[in-house]
């Protein structure tokens, strides 16, 4: 297996992210925008805290079968308006679930909680935020760190970010994930100063990094679980394939990408955490026989330790809050 040519969520072909931030604080909006015609989508709500809109429709249940977006935003419950953006964005090029009349997008999201972090309280994402995300939506590579609605994430006492992997299969099916890591738990190793994330990437991926006695101290002093008020953490991720899953499968698919989450942050789905992972297949290639998906859920739960990973090593110090790479000196 290799990371796919951006190493990145867009490389499962048809997909487009776009960031947005706003201004007077550290906050914004990230959207995946499925293909022409939606992906199947499914979901696994893990985090006691969690802030969302349109889930319960993603039980195989239910009756719509594709999704057109995901949204994940900052700002906390406020910050799921950035989902009404997209959709009127949606609506307007002839996206949408057909009724009587009209198109209605679905447009699932979930938040993170950054409210007040880095200025105003009340600077925070709403429908317009959902737009400017939508209008710079693209394919190829995404930009991390502190972006969208990683603008103003905290995990573990040093500031998180977004980040995004992908790993291409055997057979040539992918699979990627998008993350937005604002989490009460560590991403650091703290016997080590290692990101735990970063254990599962490939050769390479990940520079080498020498971390002495006084820097693994200076981590230790930094990036450690800091219990938070109660919903005030929170991450999110999208795992996705272009191997067709149902509704049912796109939810084990998330519930996977839970695992990966586990291994990448120490504690993880806590009291204080909203911790949410959405699964996303556009289903361009043929159903997976049980050996290939086996393998799409090994990789899918080690895409979001990597995605974590590229989070944590991509952000930058911002509103009073260190940054990994800045700890270590780089």
């Amino acid at each position: 297996m290799r990371p796919g040519t951006h190493n990145a969520i867009t490389d499962v072909e048809g997909l487009r992210v776009g960031h947005a931030s706003v201004d007077g604080g550290l906050s914004g909006t990230t959207v995946v925008l499925a293909p022409p015609g939606g992906a199947v989508g499914g979901v696994d709500v893990r985090g006691a805290a969690p802030g969302t809109r349109e889930t319960d429709l993603l039980d195989p249940r239910t009756t719509v079968q594709r999704v057109h977006a995901i949204v994940l935003s900052g700002g906390s419950a406020y910050g799921l308006a950035a989902a009404t953006g997209v959709m009127e964005r949606l609506e307007a090029v002839g996206e949408g679930f057909a009724v009587p009349g009209g198109l209605v997008p679905i447009v699932p999201a979930a938040v993170v909680f950054d409210l007040g972090r880095g200025g105003d309280f009340a600077a925070r994402p709403d429908a317009t935020t959902g737009v400017a995300a939508y209008d710079v939506a693209a394919a190829g590579p995404v930009a991390q760190g502190v972006v969208g609605a990683g603008r103003g994430t905290v995990a573990g006492g040093l500031k998180g970010g977004v980040g995004t992997a992908s790993t291409v299969l055997p057979d040539g099916s992918t699979v990627a994930a998008l993350a937005v890591v604002n989490a009460v738990g560590s991403a650091v190793d703290l016997r080590t100063g290692e990101l735990y994330g970063a254990r599962v990437g490939f050769a390479d991926e990940f520079p080498p990094v020498e971390i002495g006695p006084d820097v693994l101290a200076a981590l230790q002093g930094i990036a450690r679980p800091a219990p938070p008020a109660a919903g005030t953490a929170t991450t999110l991720a999208v795992v996705a394939t272009d191997l067709t899953l149902d509704k049912a499968g796109c939810s084990r698919l998330a519930t996977m990408g839970h695992d990966g989450m586990a291994r990448a942050l120490s504690p993880v789905h806590t009291v204080m955490d909203g911790d949410v992972v959405f699964g996303l297949s556009t289903a361009s290639r043929p159903a997976p026989d049980l050996a290939t998906l086996v393998g799409l859920h090994a990789a899918a739960a080690d895409v979001v330790s990597r995605a974590i990973a590229h989070g944590m090593w991509a952000a930058e110090s911002a509103g009073g809050l260190r940054s990994y790479r800045e700890v270590l000196g780089i």
